[in-house]
């Protein structure tokens, strides 16, 4: 029995990469996971992939930014499995560009997706967690809320995740919901492995364990803190870097 075998968990950009990791983890511990991405054929074939681990797994194709197709996940979670105790916000998109190149569409996708969806499908946990008097809510900043070349409205929204965390951490506390935040550093998945071998070492280099972190490295940590091994841990930004934040 893991530590998480009787909990319903929701993971958002659940299909790929650091998702997918966060994902298979929360199910690893037990977890009831309900995978969440845009594209439903990729979902179906992460489900299957995870079903014949024997993990009890689902999912849902749905746009985050949209608040309509967030309200329709919920209650469809909801009807078919209850109510969410789990909740990982990690759907996110990057559209760089320097400050002063940066087009309305390129800063407004970001914000839409990394920050407007994230408070849709906290919103919505929200109703579900204060009506059972429980949840956990976690979701993934990155270490560019700090700043970050050609990164604004990435930045920006990550930062804005930082805040929205916090603020529901005091609002939701008297209800036993914790929220926190989540900043992986360089993280080694299929986007890392696109940059080129130069701008590889330069980010291994800035890290002083010396190599990249890995999907699992992060699901750890969003394990520890879905557990009631975390009860009293909220409002907390959480670097999982490898020493690359200090």
């Amino acid at each position: 029995m893991g530590r998480l075998s009787d909990k319903l968990a929701i993971v958002t950009g659940a299909a790929r990469g650091l998702g997918k990791g966060i994902a298979e983890k929360l199910a690893i511990e037990g977890a009831k996971v309900v995978i969440v991405d845009l594209n439903e054929e990729i979902c179906k074939e992460v489900v299957q992939e995870f079903s014949d681990h024997g993990y009890r797994v689902t999912s849902y194709a749905a746009n985050i930014a949209n608040q309509d197709e967030v309200q329709n996940l919920f209650n469809y979670v909801a009807d078919e499995f209850g109510t969410v105790d789990i909740l990982v916000n990690n759907a996110g998109i990057n559209r760089d560009s320097t400050l002063h190149k940066m087009s309305v569409e390129q800063w407004q996708q970001v914000i839409d997706v990394n920050l407007t969806g994230t408070f849709f499908c906290t919103q919505e946990a929200t109703k579900q967690m204060k009506e059972k008097k429980y949840g956990r809510i976690i979701s993934i900043s990155s270490a560019s809320w700090l700043g970050n070349f050609g990164q604004a409205n990435y930045a920006a929204s990550k930062a804005g995740v930082v805040g929205l965390m916090k603020t529901a951490a005091r609002e939701l506390a008297r209800n036993n919901i914790t929220c926190n935040a989540i900043c992986p550093g360089f993280i080694d998945t299929d986007m890392t492995r696109g940059v080129p071998d130069k701008v590889w070492d330069q980010m291994i280099s800035k890290i002083p364990m010396g190599r990249a972190g890995s999907p699992s490295d992060v699901g750890n940590m969003i394990a520890f803190l879905a557990s009631d091994e975390a009860s009293y841990i909220t409002g907390e930004v959480i670097n999982v870097g490898g020493g690359m934040v200090l």
